[in-house]
């Protein structure tokens, strides 16, 4: 190795900072989570708390997004209720994730028959469309929270699993790996010493495609009636009660579908941005 070659590795390079694009998703994402955590605290009014006598009275200073079909606050009721639709989202994907993941890893690290019986089994069930599971499963037993967190969290594992093992399978190729192996490591040590460190990247834009689809599947589901029941209210749970606001020009319903809408262009738009880089990186390794 020449001197300059040792100096130009000893130079840290200089970090870059997220494109606007990521920038104005990591701030979408920020405020989704401050929503979801602090939502209930930054409201003024109750949930349901009625403050006109008249459906869907006209935007004020009291009433900023003005009121739903009871005459209650639309801005504390979606406050209210982006805790229920965030954290539904992100505990039901966190347990399709953590099983799907753990399933993909073991297939790809045992291989043989075992990795084929259960690749057989995860394309069975991936073949059935995903709502299609979700209504029938919500309408058999119930809309509880519970049934909604499980419900997804089948829908999302097997499909987590394929990919997890897509990337496992090229990991346990590499000679790091193969060096674990030849140490005695277990498989279990193998999976999370060795090639989750390589594949959080791949799996972190995974996570975030899921909980988009989560919040997606969630919110239609609320807006068939077939989700979170009331006391308790999502944003897609708003939107169906505040239909008929539509045609009296009300923002009522239109309100927390475009809530829906940010939040989701706001994860993609961050799950873009950690994809690009983590392929930048792999790039930049491979060319070493």
């Amino acid at each position: 190795m020449s001197a300059g070659e040792a100096t130009a590795q000893a130079i840290p390079r200089p970090r870059r900072l997220p494109p606007p694009l990521a920038c104005i998703g990591l701030a979408i994402v920020a405020i989704g989570l401050i929503m979801a955590l602090l939502g209930p605290f930054l409201a003024r009014h109750g949930a349901g708390e009625l403050i006109s006598e008249r459906p869907f009275p006209a935007a004020s200073w009291a009433l900023p997004f003005g009121g739903d079909h009871l005459g209650r606050d639309v801005l504390s009721r979606l406050l209210h209720a982006a805790p229920v639709t965030i954290g539904l989202a992100l505990g039901a994907t966190t347990v399709g994730f953590v099983i799907g993941l753990t399933v993909g890893f073991f297939t790809a690290e045992v291989r043989g028959r075992t990795d084929t019986m259960i690749t057989w089994i995860l394309d069975i069930l991936v073949s059935f469309p995903p709502k299609l599971i979700a209504l029938i499963a919500i309408a058999g037993l119930g809309s509880s929270l519970p049934i909604l967190i499980a419900t997804l969290g089948f829908v999302h594992a097997p499909r987590v699993a394929r990919v997890a093992r897509a990337v496992a399978m090229n990991i346990s190729a590499m000679d790091f790996v193969e060096a674990a192996r030849a140490r005695g490591e277990s498989v279990l040590a193998v999976m999370v010493r060795e090639i989750w460190p390589s594949a959080r990247r791949p799996m972190a834009v995974e996570f975030g495609l899921r909980v988009t689809f989560s919040i997606l599947v969630l919110s239609s589901l609320s807006f068939l009636g077939l989700g979170v029941q009331p006391p308790m209210t999502d944003w897609g749970s708003m939107v169906r009660e505040n239909m008929s606001g539509i045609f009296l020009g009300t923002p009522a319903a239109l309100i927390p579908a475009l809530a829906i809408g940010i939040l989701t262009v706001g994860i993609n738009l961050v799950i873009d941005w950690i994809g690009g880089s983590s392929g930048r990186r792999l790039t930049e390794e491979l060319s070493r």
